[in-house]
This record gives C-alpha cells, sequence and structure tokens, in this order.
C-alpha cells in the first residue's frame, strides 16, 4: 500500500508540473506549485501516519526551493527590443547597458588604485632624488652616512636616514615627511581643511636631528632662527622654545626671526666662523624651503618629571621644505651651512668659533661671557624645581583620590553589612554633616 502511494505522489507531482501556468518570462511560479503540492502532501497523509512521514520527508527539496526563491534577486527581463552592444558567446550573452552602475563602481576602484600608485611613485622618486643630491655631502661628513640597505621608509610617504661616524656628533637623523600622495581620501581631506583653516598648510618636510656627543663642549642654550610663517606652528610644537625671547636681527632677512634666551648666543653664532657666515647662507634666495634651524639642550616636550642626566642631550635641528624633484639640490647650501654650525658650536673641524682653517676652535661653550652662562644655569634650575614641584603635587594628588576611593570602599562595605534601619541613620548622619560643610563654606565666603 505505501508503495502505491509513493506513485500516487509522483503522479501527482509530475501532472503539477504538466499543469503549471507559464508566465511571461518563461518561469512556472514556485508559489503555484508549492500550494498545489501541498495539498497533495495533505491528500496523502490522511490515510496513514507513516505515510505522512515519508511525504513530509520527500517535500523537503520544496521548502528549500522556497527558501532560495526568497533569497534570490528578481531575474534580469531580456526583452527582444534591446539594441544595444551585446556580446554573445554558447549560452553566454553580455549587454553591457545593463551594467551602467557597475561599470561605475569599477572605474572608481581602478581609479582609487592608479592614484594610489602614481601617488606612491610621487613620494619615493621625491625622496630619492633628495637623497641623491646629498648623498656626496652626506659621504663627506661621516663615516657611515647611511644604514645598511640605505633609504629606510616607514609606510609610502615617510623616510629615514640614520648617520654616524663624525666628530663631537653621536648621530644624524634624517627624516622626510612628504604628504600622502598614495591616499586619495587622506589628500582630499588635507586639500579641502586647508582651504577651511587658513593658518594651517601641508607641505613636505625634511628634518636634520643632529644630536651631539655627552662629551662635547657644547653649552647649555636654545637658540633658533625661523621663518615667519612657520612661527606659530613651531611655537604651539616645541616646548623648549619657550625658554627664549623673539627678536629681529638686521644681518637677516625681513622674513626671518631670532629666538634666544640671551643676545650673547646670537651675537656669537652670527658670527664670520671661517667659511661659515650665517647672514650670508640665510641672505641667499632659500626662503621657499626653510623652516627652522635651532640648536636645543631641552626636549622638545615638556617632561613630566626631572630628566635624569643618561636622558639629557643637546640637538641641533635643521627643518626644511622639501625641494621637487627637479631642484633637489636647491637645499644643498643650507645643509652644508648645517653641518659648519655643529663644527663651530663644537669647537671642531679645525675652525671654531673666532678662528680660520688650521687653527683650533675654541668652541660656544666658552666663548659665552661668564654671566651668560650664570643665567642660563639659573633658568634651568629654576624650570628644574618647578618641574619636580609639579611632579610632587601630581602624585600628592592622585594619593588623596586613591585614599579617598579607598576609604569610601570601605564605609560602603561597612553600610552593606548594617540593617536598612541602621543603613537609613547612617545616610541621614551623613547628610547633615555634608550641609554643615557647606554652611561653613558659605559664611567663610560671606566675611
Amino acid at each position: 500500500m505505501f508503495e502505491n502511494r509513493i506513485r500516487t505522489w509522483e503522479i501527482a507531482q509530475m501532472g503539477i508540473t504538466r499543469h503549471m501556468p507559464s508566465s511571461g518570462t518563461g518561469q512556472a511560479p514556485i508559489e503555484y506549485a508549492l500550494a498545489s503540492l501541498s495539498f497533495c502532501r495533505s491528500s496523502l497523509c490522511l490515510s496513514s501516519s507513516t505515510s505522512c512521514t515519508a511525504a513530509a520527508a520527500m517535500s523537503s527539496p520544496f521548502a528549500f526551493s522556497k527558501l532560495l526563491s526568497v533569497i534570490t534577486p528578481p531575474p534580469v527581463v531580456l526583452t527582444a527590443d534591446y539594441d544595444g552592444l551585446e556580446y554573445r558567446w554558447r549560452m553566454l550573452t553580455f549587454r553591457p547597458a545593463l551594467f551602467q552602475q557597475e561599470a561605475l563602481y569599477l572605474a572608481a576602484i581602478l581609479l582609487y588604485l592608479a592614484w594610489f600608485y602614481f601617488g606612491k611613485s610621487a613620494n619615493l622618486s621625491r625622496a630619492n632624488s633628495w637623497v641623491d643630491a646629498h648623498s656626496s655631502l652626506y659621504a663627506e661628513q661621516f663615516s657611515k652616512p647611511a644604514q645598511a640597505g640605505g633609504l629606510t621608509k616607514d609606510g609610502h610617504s615617510d623616510f629615514f636616514l640614520f648617520s654616524t661616524g663624525r666628530r663631537a656628533v653621536a648621530s644624524l637623523h634624517t627624516t622626510l615627511t612628504l604628504r600622502p600622495r598614495h591616499d586619495l581620501l587622506q589628500y582630499v581631506y588635507q586639500f579641502v581643511r586647508g582651504i577651511i583653516e587658513l593658518n594651517l598648510h601641508y607641505e613636505d618636510v625634511l628634518e636634520l636631528d643632529l644630536t651631539f656627543q655627552d662629551t662635547a663642549n657644547v653649552p647649555d642654550c636654545v637658540w633658533a632662527v625661523v621663518a615667519k610663517s612657520e612661527m606659530k606652528n613651531i611655537r604651539d610644537s616645541r616646548w623648549d622654545l619657550s625658554f627664549t625671547r623673539t627678536s629681529e636681527s638686521p644681518s637677516l632677512p625681513p622674513s626671518l626671526s631670532i629666538m634666544s634666551e640671551y643676545a650673547d648666543v646670537t651675537e656669537n653664532l652670527l658670527k664670520q666662523h671661517g667659511p661659515l657666515s650665517l647672514a650670508q647662507v640665510f641672505s641667499e634666495d632659500h626662503s621657499p624651503y626653510f623652516r627652522s634651524l635651532s640648536l636645543t639642550d631641552q626636549p622638545r616636550t615638556r617632561p613630566l618629571a626631572p630628566l635624569p642626566a643618561s636622558q639629557r642631550h643637546k640637538h641641533l635641528i635643521l627643518s626644511l621644505a622639501v625641494p621637487p624633484t627637479s631642484d633637489a639640490s636647491a637645499t644643498l647650501p643650507l645643509v652644508t651651512a648645517f653641518f659648519q654650525l655643529a663644527d663651530v658650536i663644537a669647537g671642531t673641524g679645525g675652525w671654531g668659533i673666532g678662528k680660520g682653517p688650521g687653527q683650533k676652535g675654541v668652541g660656544l661653550a666658552q666663548s659665552l661671557r661668564p654671566e651668560t652662562k650664570t643665567k642660563l644655569r639659573t633658568t634651568r634650575e629654576k624650570v628644574e624645581k618647578e618641574i619636580k614641584e609639579e611632579a610632587v603635587r601630581e602624585q600628592r594628588e592622585e594619593a588623596e583620590i586613591e585614599k579617598a576611593a579607598k576609604k569610601k570602599k570601605a564605609e560602603e562595605e561597612r553600610l552593606s553589612k548594617l540593617s536598612a534601619a541602621e543603613q537609613k541613620k547612617a545616610l541621614e548622619r551623613e547628610k547633615k554633616r555634608a550641609m554643615r560643610k557647606t554652611q561653613g563654606k558659605m559664611k567663610g565666603v560671606g566675611r
């Protein structure tokens, strides 16, 4: 009997398929088939529960078909009156006009990839061109002008060189921070923000950070020559320059300002020292690329506590705008003067403060007046004392906060062990105590 019911079920399926109404697209409506099969299944299940179970098991493929009909997008109707471009290959037909939106997505992706490739190449070319134009100078100044592997890149916009092997110099870090030409979204963001904020401008920045050896005879002072267009940015980003006062110098172009603690330091550094004359170097047309030149014994950011002697280093820092690839050697005179100034300050290189070639230089530290050295030392002692007092005060405040938190936690644990009535009385006493404190403060203010 069971085999007969199964046969009847198969005949019903064939009959439904044969008499299923056709749609305009040539596909049978799934809803009609499912409804008819559900009716047949119900009829067959009236005879026996065993037959009903078998029929239910056989209807699972149609339930799966219904699920597919829900998650499957509607079919594309290929009308016969299509007169656009069409490609046919065996059973496949491709009509480009039906994929206009997808074409826009693909074009956007290709544009982003092309921008990434050309932007990455432009940054790498600009960095390599500058290094190549200055490689011979670096080779003259350092026994190890670059690390193993040469120019190192971090991402596609930051490049580094590490140089060592020079008298009175521990190391030189050369950093090129270029604009993110490889990132279209970030590049557009910088462009729009630069239009909105007039004081903000993005450019390719080159920095040479020379660290003197601890044994070098370099004075404790802060001094800088800064382009006026960079004055606001450098004041916001360099805490060490807060030691200085801004002034003008008749020996420098009007576009530059001096930031110095005392005039004695400026007078000694702007003198003629052998082949070096900073006044002459800055008078030449380097204004498009020069940003700042600074000598400092302080960190760039204010320390939270006095620094130990092992972490105190003296730096000579040159900041430039990176020239274009076609004019990469334009900053060569500035970099040459930068290395000569390091010799002047440390008193090395065969010449120094007030000395010519072939004569031993005395260095900047020995050229300063005794009263200038005393003032410089007093200023640092005062700042170190303020930093130390601030650190102690912050530690005391943190200890008080921690103590109050422990006291509050202990009080909460004590109250949790009391009965409801006792907790209520304790809260009322605490409220009255707080009110008395508030009233006492108000009376003190009134007096």
